[in-house]
């Protein structure tokens, strides 16, 4: 599965939130409520993270760990297309760019 591939599919569990929220709380997400959701993920992925290398007791391990991460891109593949950023290409320019940049 490729970039857009996954980006679609993270739309449609996108959509599936939207419909959810309508339905329970008469109104979706914004975009600035995304970001804090992503924020929050990377918080718990950091606390797994630490558990991975020792430093907390955390329960879920390796399945929770991997569950964080595909969370965490979920919430960057719907803020880029919350911003209309073509994720695929600014990585691909970015990669690029950091190449270049420790070439010297």
């Amino acid at each position: 599965m490729d970039l857009n591939e996954l980006q679609r599919r993270a739309l449609r569990i996108h959509d599936l939130y939207d419909e959810l929220n309508l339905r329970e709380r008469g109104r979706v997400w914004t975009r600035e409520e995304f970001m804090l959701g992503f924020v929050g993920d990377v918080g718990d992925l950091a606390k797994l993270v630490m558990a991975q290398e020792g430093a907390r007791d955390i329960p879920g391990g390796r399945p929770a760990l991997e569950h964080e991460l595909a969370d965490c891109l979920w919430s960057v593949l719907i803020l880029a297309h919350r911003y209309n950023v073509d994720l695929n290409a600014a990585f691909l320019r970015t990669m690029d760019e950091l190449d270049r940049s420790h070439r010297h």
